[in-house]
């Protein structure tokens, strides 16, 4: 459809109306361009499935005209709307497969670069679920991410251990459903305390669904960290631009000892 991002959207409901299941892929920023349709599909209870790629300041040199930072909150907001985030190869091919088997408004966000693969191929990724690392009894903070602020998680709780910190790193590859009862656990283990880490403006993201599925679970005071692309980003690496916008391992480090007390 070239950049033809409606008519792309609308196809895509016409083929699913014919009995189809359609897949329709772009880059993320440019659903917002097909948003109206998006929402026409969701009342309209359809089934279609959308790939929005070079999501976030990740995309580095491209700058900020094609850095999606706006299209969880957009799409979480659809009636019926399913949103997914994967962090590996293996991940998003088992998310591409469940979404042809789920019904509704199906988004599935992915990141421009290379990286390395986590999961086995055999793993299993249900729509509403989440992927726990290095959980245990004594961890003092919770780190959620998804996509690729999953894997600076991952090095902020090797670089958090290292100084005697124990974390838990949450991949919320689910971010509508997501998985309330991973959540509530943690916030039981480690006393609430959260550091929330996304490549996407503050408003209406993975912070605010965590958020969200909280406010009436019944856990302990929350204590959260949210970090997020606050100001309007540059062009660059994209490890250049993950630590300018705060979402860095080192940033989400700094945030978890400061709610450890240290």
């Amino acid at each position: 459809m070239f950049i033809a991002e409606q008519q792309l959207v609308a196809s895509a409901t016409g083929l699913a109306v014919r009995g189809y299941r359609p897949f329709a892929a772009t880059f993320a920023v440019f659903f917002s361009r097909a948003f109206d349709f998006i929402r026409m599909a969701g009342i309209s209870g359809v089934n279609i499935c959308l790939v929005g790629s070079h999501a976030g300041v990740e995309i580095g040199q491209d700058g900020p005209s094609q850095m999606a930072l706006e299209d969880i909150a957009a799409l979480r907001a659809v009636h019926g709307s399913v949103v997914l985030y994967p962090a590996d190869a293996t991940s998003t091919v088992r998310l591409v497969g469940q979404m042809a088997d789920t019904d509704g408004i199906v988004y599935l966000r992915t990141t421009r670069g290379a990286y390395p693969v986590i999961y086995p191929a055999g793993e299993a990724f249900p729509v509403g679920g989440c992927k726990v690392h290095r959980a245990g009894p004594g961890d003092q903070v919770a780190l959620i991410g998804a996509g690729v602020t999953l894997h600076e998680c991952l090095a902020a709780a090797d670089e958090l251990a290292d100084t005697g910190i124990r974390a838990r790193v949450i991949d919320l590859y689910s971010v509508k459903p997501l998985d309330r009862d991973a959540l509530m656990e943690a916030c039981q283990v480690t006393g609430s305390r959260l550091v929330i880490a996304e490549d996407h403006y503050p408003a209406g993201g993975i912070g605010g669904a965590v958020l969200e599925a909280l406010a009436d679970a019944g856990v302990p005071a929350l204590q959260v960290a949210h970090l997020a692309v606050g100001d309007l980003p540059g062009s660059g690496t994209p490890a250049e631009l993950l630590d300018a916008a705060g979402i860095s391992a080192r940033h989400i480090a700094a945030a978890a000892r400061r709610l450890a007390g240290q």
